[in-house]
């Protein structure tokens, strides 16, 4: 059973989140979350464990339109981008959470960019519910970019890292 502690965390994850339903099960409890309409928390019994919660979908805001005079030199730039990138591995956060690129406020980053890594090099943290887990790159090469700040909410599926890989 989840504590109210933890209940709370996904609380305030989920309204830090732009995701507006979040549904979670484990171990026969049930919650559900919903924004922007009643407010809803259930917490059901069930005799069975349920199984594990599906991650839930990325909602992503359509770009504004940009003025003419800009527009064919920003195109420009954003193909460059794109053929820049396409032979880049994005390092992606496998859950919502918060971001950090070291073990504690202290510590050194974990890598940062022109770092090599390995396939099972932990390249940052995600806490989720006060439980800090590790994100391994998953591919041997160099970080090119960090795509998040250290203590941004992240949200499944987000790209983290672009990595060059060897």
């Amino acid at each position: 059973m989840l504590k109210v502690q933890e209940i709370r965390e996904l609380i305030k994850l989920v309204d830090q989140s732009s995701i507006d339903e979040f549904s979670y099960e484990y171990e026969g409890s049930k919650i559900k979350m919903k924004k922007h309409g009643a407010a809803k928390v259930e917490h059901v019994q069930q005799s069975a464990p349920a199984p594990s919660p599906q991650p839930a979908p990325v909602v992503q805001e359509a770009p504004r339109p940009e003025p003419k005079a800009e527009a064919a030199a920003v195109q420009e730039v954003k193909q460059e981008e794109i053929q820049d990138t396409s032979n880049l591995h994005k390092i992606v956060s496998p859950m919502v959470g918060t971001f950090y690129q070291s073990s504690s406020p202290e510590a050194d980053a974990y890598v940062k960019t022109g770092s090599k890594v390995s396939k099972d090099s932990i390249v940052c943290i995600v806490e989720a519910m006060k439980l800090f887990n590790e994100i391994e790159a998953e591919v041997n090469g160099e970080i090119v970019e960090i795509l998040v700040k250290d203590g941004q909410l992240v949200e499944y599926g987000q790209p983290l890292f672009l990595v060059k890989p060897e």
